[in-house]
């Protein structure tokens, strides 16, 4: 005949499942925000190489152009030629600079982390609110 539990039993099971439960999401939260990092790491590797390669692409293309640009113009509007060069890449420089200022300010790190920390949190006030109005 098996004994039934007493209260203090009761209780402890209870504080255990409760527990229990506590580090099953903590765990899951966890889990979630290691792959994030792991995603934005790999985008930002990816994102490095490809901005170092198109720089140095763009540098030559531009070197190349300047001097194309110059050399036409060099018996004529030399100085002209080279102002206007100076100042288009120098605008296009600061215009880029400006976006990418812009682009690194934006929050993208532990978006998903956050927006489930958010619903658990509903869902836990949810939870307490209709106990509340049981009472």
């Amino acid at each position: 005949m098996p004994q039934s539990q007493g209260p203090v039993q009761r209780l402890w099971q209870a504080g255990k499942n409760v527990l229990m439960t506590l580090l099953a999401t903590g765990e899951t939260r966890l889990r979630l925000i290691v792959l994030e990092l792991e995603e934005e790491r790999a985008r930002l590797i990816t994102l490095l190489m490809l901005v170092g390669i198109s720089l140095i692409l763009l540098m030559l293309g531009i070197t190349a152009l300047t001097a194309l640009v110059v050399v036409v113009f060099w018996e004529t509007y030399r100085l002209q030629a080279l102002a206007i060069c100076t100042a288009v890449l120098l605008g296009g420089g600061l215009c880029l600079a400006w976006y990418c200022l812009r682009l690194a300010k934006r929050r993208t790190l532990f978006v998903s982390t956050l927006k489930q920390l958010a619903l658990d949190r509903e869902i836990a006030e949810g939870e307490r609110q209709e106990s509340g109005n049981d009472r």
